[in-house]
């Protein structure tokens, strides 16, 4: 059965992304290709990560009220997403960006969810 898997990563507004990403790598040695990541394995072989995220402005995080996100790793994003809708969830919207399928929807206090599943890249 689809299911979530872990979490992806928190998402939330700074006044400086940069400076803040610089932090995060000096003084915590955290850094990757979209930001403070940190990696992890499974017994697949895979090499997942979990992901802290700094953005200028809340644009992203909309039509979310608030100035963080909550990015949750599954499986297989088509399956949970007709589990969502099966359960009366609405969903926000999907894209398929290669390295990774997304979707989102809120929660029920208007926190935005981002749903992904990691696909491989050659």
């Amino acid at each position: 059965m689809a299911k979530i898997t872990g979490l992806g990563g928190v998402f939330y507004v700074v006044k400086d992304p940069a400076a803040t990403r610089a932090w995060y790598r000096e003084k915590l040695g955290l850094d990757g290709d979209y930001g403070p990541q940190i990696s992890w394995s499974e017994e697949t072989g895979e090499q997942p990560y979990s992901l802290i995220s700094h953005f200028r402005d809340a644009d992203y995080l909309k039509p979310g009220n608030t100035h963080f996100m909550i990015n949750l790793r599954v499986d297989d994003l088509d399956g949970f997403l007709a589990v969502l809708k099966s359960r009366d969830v609405d969903v926000l919207g999907v894209v398929d960006e290669g390295y990774g399928k997304f979707a989102w929807i809120l929660d029920p206090d208007g926190v935005k969810i981002e749903l992904w599943q990691q696909v491989e890249t050659a």
